[in-house]
Formats: structure tokens, sequence, C-alpha cells
């Protein structure tokens, strides 16, 4: 299926009941003003694009102080990291217990193949919130929780490969939503999907 590589639309895909659980022990109130923070955001970015909405407008649409929108999210990067986190824990699930091949019970190889390509769609659906996150500062992409767990992941499933860690920080680099961005108007979503599947054979 196609996807806009813009992606102005994808904050909007995340499920909103995903969007209103609130971490354990928050306070009723800060709960309630995560909850219209994060629906304020996902409308505006889902209208006008994640680049075009300033975090004064999230403010506003949410009706929250601008004080209480940075002390919870810093800037908009975090907000990003924020509405992704819901949408990342899905997919995680499907690795950790979902049917194979991306979940348990596939060979590695396969699996590997099943995590790209899941990962890919997800990165498509929501490409200028992962690129937002990940760019905001020099290495951001590298800090954040969820890289962690990808590539750990796919470090387990290259345990053949003479140097599982480092092979797998060159297939994520692949993923990097930057490189996708960038190379995804000249490619093509099939050829650059072909392509990851190739890698991760040659990986394998």
């Amino acid at each position: 299926m196609a996807h806009d590589s813009n992606g102005p639309q994808s904050a909007s895909a995340i499920p909103l009941e995903l969007l209103r659980t609130p971490p354990p022990k928050e306070r009723a109130d800060a709960a309630r003003n995560r909850v219209a923070v994060l629906e304020a955001a996902a409308g505006l970015f889902a209208e006008h694009g994640v680049e075009a909405v300033s975090m004064d407008q999230v403010a506003a649409a949410a009706g929250v102080g601008k004080g209480t929108l940075f002390r919870r999210f810093g800037d908009k990067s975090g907000l990003a990291a924020a509405l992704l986190d819901a949408r990342e824990r899905v997919l995680q699930e499907a690795i950790l217990s979902g049917p194979p091949p991306l979940g348990p019970g596939a060979p590695a190889g396969e699996r590997l193949a099943a995590f790209l390509d899941a990962y890919f769609d997800y990165l498509l659906e929501h490409l200028a919130l992962v690129r937002m996150s990940e760019t905001a500062t020099p290495g951001a992409r590298y800090r954040i929780g969820a890289y962690r767990f990808w590539h750990r992941h796919v470090a387990i499933l290259l345990t053949t490969a003479p140097d599982p860690e480092h092979t797998a920080h060159a297939l994520l680099a692949a993923l990097a939503a930057d490189h996708v961005a960038a190379l995804l108007p000249e490619l093509g979503e099939q050829r650059m999907r072909a392509g990851l599947l190739r890698l991760a054979r040659a990986a394998m």
C-alpha cells in the first residue's frame, strides 16, 4: 500500500485508546493534561503536518499552559516521541508475543525479514514524527529507548553473524527516518522494501 512520504496525516493513525492509557501512578490532573495534549497534537499534526505546528498551538488547542507542556514533553521532539510510544508498543508486543514470523517461533532469517518489513510499514505511516524524534539533536536517534529495543532484537536474530551488534546497527541505519525520507521520492516504497530484504539475507 502506498504511503505519504511527508506523513502529515500519520499521527491520527495512532489508536486514541492507546493515547489515553496513562503511565502508572500518574496523578489524575496530570493524566488529563497528558491526554489533552496528545490528542491535540495528533489532530494538529494530522491537519497541518508536524513541521508547521508550534508548541504554542498545541498548548492552546489542549487548553494547558505552555509551561505545563514544556515541563511534560520538553520540546516538539519529546511530544513526537510520546505520540510514537503508543504505536511502538504495538510493534514491540507483536515481536515479543505475537504470531510468527514477526513473533517467536519462526527461523531467525524469517523473523528478521518480518521485522524489517513491519518496521518499514510503521516508519512510512509515521515518517514525519519519527524524523522529528530522531533528528531533534545530534545522536538523538540512538538515545531513544525504542531504538535500543530494535537494536537488541536484531542483534539477537543475527547471532550467526561475525559481529551481531555492529551488523544490527548497520541494518537499522537503512531505516533511519531522515535517510528514508530523502530516498523515498527517488526510489519508491517497493524498491526500498526489496532492498531491505536483500540486506537481511546478506546479513544472515
